[in-house]
């Protein structure tokens, strides 16, 4: 283990976006991080226990690092505190509506903006429980931006209105942008702005817990044992060992997810529109077409995102190729899965296990408590019927280092916006 101290300057001391900053560097490199001051100490990983520290002007950190490349890692941190606790200029405040938001959200945004002045987020944020949709939009009035999730809607009608209103700016507390008229957005002049990655491995090792969960019967021997109930029938699993996966979509995701899959012994086929020819030359996975892809694969787990070429990527015909009993996993979009030819299928009995944290027709339940009324979603009441189906809510993302994550990068793409500084990847365009 190695330390250094690091005697803070600023005269707002280590406000929140420092201490963001400062968070995602630990949770990105690969040695324990723990900060020291006024007699507390912080996970270096939590930005929420780094503001906690309340370290001021002229106190000490006392930063230790764990693990096998301490001095690079020290250097990341040394060369983050020295550049983001100088003064910056001041900017105007930013007005941003939220919309869709849960305790969670503001939990982490809150903390993000209590300060505003020189080097901080400068913005002032007025939190809606409510989905951004056309009969909400008006709630936007007197605001410079909208922040948005995967289930707000931003269709043609919404940008205009938005426009109308004087928004400029729409920022997506998410990866996926399909849920917005990007066309729309560039006539009105409005800028969008994403989080590209937040957490690859909180996506991917969900992906493969409810995979297992559905392989397993986890669900239903759960619910055995809690009436009482021993046998294992309907239990029946299969070993993943010596099987192959196929992964559809390898960009970040997708490559912790099959290293995941590497990781139990099985053989790796990937497919992607831009195949990343590296990956296939470390001996990660071998890419093939769909359809042998579809042929080959015991699993086969979804990373894609949403574009016209890739809405139901897997149909009927997709369907009909693969093996009898092979397992399939969508934690990407919804719509990549042609969900009443899954639903004729599993009447069939093709499939093993089905494990859908995303699902065509999910919109109206995605985050939302309706556990007081009947079951009114025909594509959810009907995959639910199916004993190999696992679902769960839209919750692949849901990890504390993820929140953080979207968080900051939101916050940043804010502060770029009103800095006129370059977005980056962050920036979402119209083709």
């Amino acid at each position: 283990m190695k330390e250094f101290t690091y005697v803070v300057t600023n005269p707002l001391g280590i406000h929140a976006r420092p201490a963001a900053l400062l968070a995602q560097t630990c949770v990105d490199i690969k040695g324990s991080v723990t900060i020291a001051c006024n007699d507390r100490t912080a996970d270096g990983s939590n930005v929420l226990q780094i503001l906690a520290l309340a370290a001021k002007q002229g106190d000490t950190l006392t930063v230790a690092v764990e693990g096998e490349n301490e001095d690079a890692d020290i250097a990341k941190i040394e060369e983050l505190l020295k550049a983001e606790l100088e003064a910056k200029k001041a900017i105007p405040v930013l007005k941003i509506a939220f919309f869709g938001t849960k305790d969670y959200d503001r939990t982490f945004f809150s903390e993000l903006t209590k300060v505003k002045g020189e080097g901080t987020y400068n913005s002032d944020i007025k939190y809606f429980s409510v989905r951004l949709t056309p009969e909400t939009v008006e709630l936007a009035k007197g605001y410079d931006a909208v922040c948005i999730f995967v289930n707000d809607e931003a269709p043609r009608v919404v940008v205009e209105k938005l426009h109308e209103l004087g928004v400029k700016l729409i920022l997506l507390r998410c990866a996926g942008f399909n849920n917005v008229d990007l066309q729309a957005a560039k006539e009105c002049g409005i800028t969008v702005l994403r989080v590209p990655a937040y957490s690859p491995y909180a996506v991917a090792e969900h992906a493969m817990a409810i995979g297992q969960e559905a392989n397993r019967r986890l669900h239903k021997a759960h619910n055995k044992v809690k009436d009482n109930n021993f046998a294992l029938s309907g239990l029946l699993g299969v070993d993943l060992h010596n099987k192959v996966a196929g992964i559809l979509g390898t960009g970040r995701i997708g490559v912790c997810m099959a290293n995941i899959c590497k990781g139990y012994g099985m053989t790796v086929l990937g497919w992607d529109a831009f195949p990343n020819k590296a990956l296939e030359e470390s001996g990660l996975l071998t890419f093939v077409e769909k359809e042998e892809l579809f042929a080959k694969s015991d699993l086969i787990s979804l990373h894609a995102p949403l574009f016209p070429s890739t809405y139901h990527i897997i149909d009927a015909k997709a369907i009909s190729m693969m093996k009898d009993n092979v397992i399939l996993i969508n934690t990407s979009r919804g719509p990549l899965v042609d969900a009443e030819a899954l639903i004729d299928a599993m009447k069939m009995g093709k499939f093993h296990a089905v494990a859908l944290d995303v699902y065509e027709g999910e919109d109206a339940n995605v985050y939302t408590d309706r556990s007081d009324e009947a079951l009114a979603n025909d594509i959810t009441g009907r995959l639910l019927m199916f004993p190999q189906v696992v679902l769960t809510s839209h919750q692949a993302f849901f990890t504390r280092e993820a929140l953080q994550a979207i968080a900051t990068t939101t916050m940043e793409n804010a502060r770029n916006f009103n800095e006129g500084n370059p977005y980056g990847m962050a920036e979402v365009a119209a083709k």
